[in-house]
């Protein structure tokens, strides 16, 4: 048997900071993410993969609201699954592409994926999931004013638009996944964090005007399947403290009881790297052996132990 992992892509591995946002472009880049990872898998890796929608949900919902008057406007719920199978279904053709570069015989399977969350969830009332392009303060104010939206500054990076983002409590898909994963496939499964639903007394269910953090449904699915390593891949190669700063220090490893020191003492950004580490320690309690966080670029070197940050129980 060989590694059982999962591998979280984040929104950013997709659609950069920066970039246009073509489907061209998110192709060549998920492609060139995706390279790496073929390259380092062996033929007993059984392996998950979600993926971030930040960037893409955003801007879904924009051109939503900017067609509202020619077509009606759909919820955020909507918007998140149209996220999930527009990825999954570029991330299945890239993958096929780097497999067959490279002479692997592995099959893909994209699964649509429901996330339980409370309704009385407290995020609901303090928006905090970053989503859609980065704007200037003024555009930020410009939006909050004419459009009604929550806008928050990112990690010094502009500002952006945040919606609820409610824990997800449980994958209605978990059993789908693991069938697949038995049989072979590379599965894609709760892409965006997956689709926000709540089951109400009388057995209905229904979606909800949110958008779930994806590394925190990552780390409940690879604890729900028993897989030993997650994998965060994000915009940076280490997780830091002191972030930014002159003093900034990289981190190679960590115990997960140093890990939530420094969550305590607020060395981790909310909507960028706080989730991660919640995650991993998530994770790590219910069992999970390690948690790596990474870079796209260092993707290969990471899990071959030459780069990124290794969280330990």
């Amino acid at each position: 048997m060989g590694r059982r992992l999962l591998l979280a892509l984040g929104g950013n591995a997709i659609l950069p900071h920066g970039k246009s946002g073509t489907i061209e472009e998110q192709r060549e880049i998920t492609l060139r993410t995706l390279r790496p990872l073929v390259r380092v898998l062996d033929p007993g890796d059984r392996v998950v993969m979600t993926h971030g929608n930040g960037p893409v949900v955003g801007n879904i919902l924009i051109r939503n609201e900017a067609a509202s008057d020619q077509v009606p406007a759909m919820p955020i719920d909507i918007c998140d699954a149209d996220s999930q199978g527009g990825i999954g279904y570029m991330i299945s053709q890239c993958l096929d592409t780097a497999l067959a570069e490279h002479g692997v015989k592995r099959r893909v399977a994209v699964l649509m994926t429901r996330v339980l969350v409370d309704p009385a969830d407290p995020a609901f009332g303090n928006p905090t999931k970053p989503i859609g392009p980065f704007y200037t303060k003024e555009e930020a104010g410009r939006h909050r004013t004419e459009r009604g939206w929550t806008m928050k500054e990112d990690s010094g990076r502009g500002w952006r638009r945040v919606v609820p983002s409610p824990r997800p409590r449980g994958i209605l898909e978990v059993e789908a996944v693991r069938t697949l994963l038995d049989a072979g496939h590379l599965v894609v499964a709760a892409g965006g964090g997956g689709v926000p639903v709540t089951v109400g007394a009388d057995g209905a269910q229904r979606g909800v005007e949110a958008v779930v953090d994806k590394d925190h449904a990552s780390a409940l699915l690879a604890a729900a399947l028993d897989l030993e390593v997650l994998v965060i891949v994000t915009g940076v190669s280490h997780v830091a403290i002191r972030f930014g700063r002159p003093d900034q220090v990289d981190l190679d490893r960590m115990t997960a009881a140093e890990a939530r020191r420094y969550l305590d003492a607020g060395e981790f950004g909310e909507g960028s790297m706080k989730p991660k580490i919640e995650a991993a320690l998530a994770f790590l309690a219910g069992g999970g052996k390690e948690v790596l966080v990474c870079s796209v670029e260092k993707l290969a070197e990471a899990l071959e132990g030459a780069s990124g940050t290794r969280i330990v129980p």
